[in-house]
């Protein structure tokens, strides 16, 4: 006889603050393909399904010495750098590890987020296409909040939202507009999440953290393909004054974006990982500045060339969509100038890159066996 469930209680202990997330919600009496890119995204995602608990290896313990080598502070590959290498591998262990877990938190955190929107874009886009795509996405994010927290798990324990990606998460959740919400999420939130995990993939020696890696920006591939897809045929058909508001909306979500990754909080417990280490953070900027050289010849390397994932990645999509005009250079631009100096805001304003001809492709390179 099995045992009743224990009555779950409406509000959950560690539950964040109620957001309202009004929408309306569309039904589509055409189930005939309109979008044939959109219906053949979605036959691939249901081909390229993995399953957590089957296909990663949760029992093996991690690899310290690989995991501290595929350790980066803000995008710095400090894991390469003589002064890392010198230090304890205890010490580099507890470095990495709570580092990881606070970095690794965030994208756990966005991933929820994700999925959220995932289930808002399949009542709310117009096109059976759209939401039958839309239903494969939200698989996908629940996946990537399951596999994210159980690696943070082994190395710590989950830690709060930053405020800057709180208020991103919220702005994109609470919007009304469909097309605002694919531009918000699809665009500026997986594009960042699919730069950054192939980036974080591409450094990593340690073997699940690698293959977990691989598979999520696989899912994440497919995930900005969609919305570039989609977004392609839907923009063309925009009013001036519609494309005008999707411009300033993916800026203010983009700023919202910069803004968590460079705020005070994500800075600060970085900072006192080193200090409960042991570490003076004032000996690791000193030692970093010493081989700033190296450092930045391994940063273009790992980049491919490419600028970063807003002017790298990011602007290039919209550019593609033709979300990304004179006005939009001029935001992006003062932008730059107001947080990196006005030499940067150049450097970035002028970048000519352009997206990878296939993201799939652009994702496994390499990693194909996996």
């Amino acid at each position: 006889m099995k045992a009743e469930s224990a009555a779950l209680a409406a509000t959950h202990p560690k539950q964040g603050r109620p957001l309202k997330a009004a929408l309306t919600a569309v039904y589509s009496w055409n189930y005939d393909p309109e979008i044939d890119q959109i219906r053949t995204l979605y036959a691939n995602a249901l081909e390229r399904q993995w399953i957590a608990l089957r296909d990663l290896d949760w029992e093996s313990e991690i690899d310290r010495e690989a995991f501290t080598q595929s350790f980066s502070m803000g995008g710095i590959p400090i894991s390469q750098t003589t002064f890392w290498k010198q230090l304890p591998l205890e010490t580099r262990w507890n470095v990495s590890r709570c580092s990881a877990a606070f970095m690794l938190s965030n994208f756990l955190h966005g991933e929820q987020g994700a999925l959220m929107v995932a289930g808002q874009m399949v009542s709310s886009v117009p096109h059976m296409d759209g939401k039958f795509y839309a239903a494969t996405q939200a698989l996908d994010e629940a996946r990537h909040v399951e596999v994210f927290a159980a690696y943070i798990g082994k190395l710590e324990e989950v830690h709060e939202i930053t405020p800057g990606l709180q208020k991103l998460l919220d702005r994109v959740v609470s919007v009304e507009d469909w097309k605002r919400k694919a531009v918000g999420m699809q665009i500026v939130i997986e594009g960042l999440a699919l730069f950054l995990f192939r980036d974080m993939r591409n450094r990593a020696t340690e073997p699940l953290l690698q293959k977990l890696l691989t598979y999520v920006s696989r899912d994440e591939a497919r995930h900005t393909g969609y919305g570039i897809k989609y977004l392609s045929h839907v923009v063309p058909t925009l009013s001036e004054r519609e494309k005008r508001e999707l411009q300033d909306f993916a800026f203010e979500c983009t700023r919202d974006l910069m803004a968590s990754r460079a705020g005070l909080s994500m800075r600060d417990r970085i900072l006192q990982v080193w200090r409960d280490a042991g570490v003076d953070p004032v000996d690791v900027f000193s030692s970093l500045e010493k081989e700033r050289d190296q450092i930045a010849k391994s940063m273009q390397s790992q980049a491919g060339g490419r600028f970063g994932p807003v002017s790298g990645f990011i602007i290039p999509t919209l550019r593609s969509l033709g979300l990304y005009g004179e006005r939009s250079a001029t935001l992006f631009k003062q932008m730059w100038t107001e947080t990196q100096g006005a030499e940067a805001a150049e450097r970035y304003a002028n970048s000519d890159a352009g997206l990878p001809e296939d993201l799939e492709v652009w994702v496994n390179e390499g990693y194909e066996s996996l």
